[in-house]
């Protein structure tokens, strides 16, 4: 996490693809949804984001942490896309 922390810190994005590009492992999620999921601990656990661009910056929301078995559950029932649970 805090390798994850130390990226995100010197982090310069414009778009998704400019995540993808520091997180080659990052998934984007689809849907209009606005998410990305991180891989964190050597792909023990996920952590999906919510990412907003503005003028001068982006932010990131956490929206959710589990383990990589609990994300893969919020995938079979699609929830992956909206949940808040963080």
């Amino acid at each position: 996490m805090e390798s994850w922390l130390v990226s995100l810190k010197d982090a310069d994005w414009d778009t998704p693809h400019d995540i993808k590009t520091t997180f080659n492992s990052a998934d984007m999620l689809g849907k209009g949804s606005k998410r990305v999921v991180f891989n964190i601990g050597g792909n023990k656990y996920r952590m999906i984001c919510q990412y907003y661009f503005g003028k001068r910056k982006v932010s990131l929301f956490i929206n959710w942490i589990g383990k990589h078995s609990e994300y893969s559950a919020l995938c079979n029932f699609g929830k992956q896309f909206t949940i808040d649970d963080y």
